[in-house]
């Protein structure tokens, strides 16, 4: 008799709550996931590992273990992984928990022999990254990485491009592969006025990081406020290191990209709470988001949802989020002038503005529905549970 998941285990380094060390894409999508599953009554227990202390507790019908990076004086990358697969095992056998999923990063479940099926979820790995940024991988993460990912069961992509990409460079059968986007609750995502905006305001989010375009978004800029002196553009995001230049703020690097004129009207806000981070959608004219490489763009959809009109990159897995013109706008970053002309269009045209974000949150209800995504995952993790 075939058994039906009632319990869920997450292997995650993020997850946005208060008592949890750092959250970003990888938790937000996971935290969609986690939340519409409770509804559907299916157990959820959360291993949150690389955390301060150690901290067991439950909430909303989620238990929550969060588990302390301990450090090793030797072989530390084999030993930390061995202790979180002993301190995971442990609970795995203890709740009765039918399937675990982590994901791709770092390879945090190579070594590991789990004592229930494992998937992995490409949500965008060290090797896929730098593939996309065409620049050489650390031998250990490629190692690592392909350690964890051979140790699964089956996979799952939130884009067909992120998903098979990432099996033609792991080397894995693609018929072990799912696509299944990642879902939003439209619920949580609403505009009741998506007619009342900033007029001529710009708004980028994600981590400030040269993979995401953002040097590129400083030279549109700077083209824009020659046409636009009320135009204004904001920054939100934790800022990162550059890979290629060495330096430890690439803010510091955009923000001398920039010229004097666009300066005065370029901020930047950092990381900050994502009720604010909507109200920043809300009020935005535009949303542009030239990313070089992802495997999905929660902050895409997210923008969708909300109805605004978005301006993307034209790259593999953003074809799957915008057509083209009608709900949004696909452009390759390095084409400044067409990013250029495009929003210039947006800027000019409030009617098109408004036209394009209906559209966009229709897309979102069609396709990324967090009620049609919870589904597709558990007839996937049932079908794991038979293999």
């Amino acid at each position: 008799m075939t058994k039906n998941l009632t319990h869920i285990a997450f292997l995650t380094p993020e997850y946005p709550h208060s008592k949890i060390k750092g959250a970003a894409g990888i938790g937000t999508s996971i935290k969609n996931l986690v939340d519409g599953l409770v509804k559907k009554e299916i157990n959820v227990t959360l291993f949150v590992f690389n955390q301060e202390e150690d901290i067991v507790f439950e909430e909303h019908g989620i238990c929550y273990h969060l588990i302390k990076h301990k450090k090793f004086k030797y072989l530390g990358f084999y030993l930390h992984r061995k202790y979180i697969e002993k301190y995971v095992n442990r609970e795995l056998i203890k709740s009765s928990i039918d399937v675990i999923e982590a994901p791709d990063w770092t390879g945090i479940t190579a070594f590991m022999n789990l004592k229930v099926p494992l998937a992995i979820r490409f949500h965008g790995s060290d090797t896929y990254f730098c593939t996309l940024e065409n620049r050489k991988q650390k031998w250990k993460n490629r190692f690592f990485e392909h350690n964890a990912i051979h140790k699964a069961k089956a996979y799952i992509a939130p884009t067909t491009y992120a998903g098979y990409e990432s099996a033609k460079l792991f080397n894995i059968d693609p018929k072990k592969l799912e696509v299944i986007h990642h879902g939003l609750d439209l619920d949580y995502f609403t505009n009741a006025t998506p007619e009342t905006f900033q007029r001529f305001k710009i708004v980028n989010i994600g981590t400030i990081i040269r993979k995401k375009g953002v040097f590129q978004l400083a030279e549109i800029f700077n083209n824009l406020i020659e046409k636009y002196d009320q135009a204004e553009l904001v920054f939100i995001g934790s800022d990162a290191s550059d890979i290629e230049t060495g330096c430890v703020s690439t803010w510091s690097l955009v923000h001398e990209m920039l010229s004097e004129k666009a300066k005065e009207r370029v901020s930047y806000l950092g990381k900050v709470p994502y009720e604010s981070v909507k109200d920043q959608m809300k009020n935005a004219h535009v949303c542009v988001f030239p990313s070089l490489a992802e495997t999905l763009g929660m902050v895409t959809i997210e923008a969708m949802a909300l109805q605004k009109a978005v301006v993307n990159t034209n790259y593999g897995w953003a074809l799957e989020l915008i057509d083209h013109k009608q709900n949004g706008y696909l452009i390759d970053p390095k084409q400044i002038q067409a990013y250029v002309e495009t929003i210039s269009q947006l800027f000019d045209n409030v009617a098109l503005v408004s036209e394009i974000g209906q559209n966009a949150r229709i897309k979102i209800m069609n396709t990324f529905l967090i009620e049609d995504i919870v589904k597709k995952n558990i007839n996937f993790y049932n079908t794991l549970m038979a293999i």
